[in-house]
């Protein structure tokens, strides 16, 4: 494989399974009030978000140790997430989210694409972490924002080959079907606490939008569908996929280009020969 042929850099062994763990982990973290009762009031995941914090960071780490010993990164890899995470970190206030304006989410799109789903997993929680200390939004729901967005960027680096025109009508496709994707995700995070846990009969219909506890996981996820339609997909959501979109078709090529050229240079995937010493 040429480094110049656009492919991504293709996760190793080792890599694959810390990410398979890390994700059935963090697909647990979204989902788990759906299985049990959580509570009725409360700000939502205050109890359990510093278990979260201990459950990502050490998979992080187990991610960038797998690539470093299967020779998927190296020194060079881990400054250039470095730089990347703090482009993000910077580019994420300029929309603050103001009407699904999310800047941020494109940058992590290309590079995912051009570096690798490995690469694209740990820049995209880095990412998160790092803006969050920039604004000083941490928070509760700062380990699931760190997740969705390690899965963007995971999923842009295991799109299928294509250059050109193709490439850029992918990634936009992609970058319109994460936006609702990470809206989805962040909603659920909150949804179980969002106006308290229904106890009533459901049966009529009284829960409204409500998550209600002991019901069944197919019935709540009819609610929280409903739920995400009305209050996110129509207004954040679509902002968020619209931002994605121009931003990839305005600027998209270029910034490929660019990081492909420092991949290049880099050349943090290619495999060195052994030399003997005369």
């Amino acid at each position: 494989m040429s480094l110049g042929d656009g492919v991504p850099v293709s996760i190793r062994p080792r890599a694959a399974i810390v990410l398979a763990v890390a994700s059935a982990g963090g697909l647990m973290m979204f989902l788990w009030p759906l299985f049990t009762t959580p509570p009725a009031t409360g700000t939502a995941h205050v109890g359990d978000a510093p278990f979260l914090f201990a459950l990502i960071l050490p998979l992080l780490v187990a991610t960038v140790v797998a690539e470093l010993g299967d020779d998927g990164f190296d020194v060079k890899a881990i400054a250039i997430i470095g730089l990347l995470a703090g482009v993000g970190a910077v580019l994420r206030p300029l929309g603050a989210g103001t009407a699904g304006i999310e800047v941020v989410f494109f940058l992590l799109i290309l590079a995912g694409r051009v570096y690798g789903g490995g690469f694209g997993f740990v820049l995209g929680a880095t990412t998160m972490f790092s803006s969050a200390l920039l604004t000083a939004g941490v928070g509760p729901w700062l380990p699931f924002q760190m997740m969705a967005a390690a899965w963007i960027g995971l999923g842009a680096g295991l799109l299928p080959r294509c250059r050109g025109r193709a490439e850029i009508a992918l990634l936009v496709a992609y970058g319109i079907v994460v936006a609702y994707g990470f809206g989805f995700l962040m909603n659920m995070w909150f949804w179980p606490y969002a106006a308290g846990t229904f106890v009533g009969d459901s049966a009529n219909g009284g829960a409204g939008l409500q998550f209600v506890a002991g019901d069944s996981v197919v019935a709540n996820l009819r609610r929280f569908i409903g739920y995400t339609i009305a209050t996110s997909t129509l207004g954040w959501d679509t902002g968020r996929a619209i931002t994605n979109s121009v931003a990839i078709i305005a600027i998209g090529r270029p910034v490929l280009a660019s990081l492909r050229r420092v991949r290049r240079k880099a050349a943090f995937d290619a495999t060195a020969e052994f030399q003997p010493v005369p």
